[in-house]
């Protein structure tokens, strides 16, 4: 378990991090998020040890980031933002070269090389120069000494940062394998990314805690009124359904807009404590508007992200 308290990090007279709190549970996928410059980075350094703290403290597996940093990096894999490669070596030679960095016995080394390339899906590349590999490659062969060593925390700074859309979907399916044997926490910008692979969010914004919970509690949090997407054939009068819909006890507003082909697509606004749908379904079908489609909307994760954001400025 990671247990952060009141972390904070100053440079000069500017703040970084400014008493963040929080815990994270063993085999958890834990998402990081914040504008540029919210201070995910310099939380991420601190973690590994590679920044000390202006002040506060957190203690990864029982150790001390402080007082016993050399245990929390023998038990943490950290990959940064800016992948640290040696472009002329081999993906082989440079796994053995991190092995032998970070303290692998030379008796486990060829054995420890293997598991990573082998977990990480490197065993088309082996001895390909890194420099010569695609970007997705090298973000592989990144996470790869990451995990050398078997580390039980993994920190993961904009993994996919410059992939491609199918660079992005393989390094997803790479760290949702890690997960459950491992504590991941990664930072994005691509928020339905962290959507779909993290089990939980912490959200900063100008280095102060924002919100942190699962997307669902958050999306139960936010949402004052639920929506829904109603979708009508009626093309004959146009406004007719949004007036039926929004004449209906607990509807708070039906908007209209073209679909195009004589379909008509209302969004729907209702109290959040009622649910209408089998009231707009009946009234619809009742005034003869065919109804085509009717179903409920959520926030989406960057909704969530831009409304906490903006109300944590305001």
């Amino acid at each position: 378990m990671i247990q952060v308290e009141r972390l904070t990090k100053y440079y000069g007279t500017n703040v970084g991090v400014k008493n963040l709190s929080f815990r994270v549970e063993t085999g958890e996928i834990l998402g990081f998020l914040g504008p540029n410059g919210a201070g995910k980075t310099t939380t991420m350094k601190m973690l590994t040890c590679y920044l000390p703290p202006t002040a506060g403290t957190a203690k990864i597996f029982g150790h001390d980031i402080i007082e016993e940093s050399m245990a929390v990096r023998r038990r943490t894999g950290y990959l940064p933002e800016r992948n640290p490669l040696y472009g002329d070596m081999s993906v082989r030679g440079y796994l053995e070269f991190a092995a032998d960095l970070k303290g692998v016995p030379a008796s486990r080394r060829r054995a420890e090389v293997d598991r990573s390339i082998e977990r990480c899906g490197l065993e088309a590349v082996p001895r390909r120069t890194i420099s010569k590999l695609s970007k997705g490659y090298q973000q592989r062969v990144g996470i790869a000494q990451a995990i050398l060593n078997d580390p039980e925390l993994l920190i993961l700074d904009e993994p996919t940062l410059g992939l491609d859309p199918k660079q992005i979907i393989e390094i997803r399916r790479l760290i949702q394998s890690l997960g459950g044997d491992k504590t991941v926490i990664l930072s994005s910008h691509i928020l339905p990314e962290v959507s779909q692979v993290c089990n939980r969010v912490i959200i900063i914004n100008r280095g102060e805690l924002v919100a942190v919970d699962t997307p669902d509690n958050l999306r139960a949090r936010l949402m004052k009124s639920s929506r829904l997407r109603v979708k009508v054939r009626d093309g004959a009068a146009s406004g007719r359904a949004a007036a039926l819909v929004g004449g209906i006890d607990g509807v708070l507003l039906a908007r209209e807009e073209s679909a195009g082909d004589g379909v008509r697509s209302l969004e729907v606004e209702c109290a959040s404590d009622r649910d209408v749908r089998d009231e707009i379904a009946r009234t619809l079908v009742t005034a003869g508007v065919p109804l085509l489609e009717l179903r409920a909307e959520e926030l989406s994760l960057e909704d969530i992200f831009l409304q906490l954001v903006t109300e944590e400025v305001s």
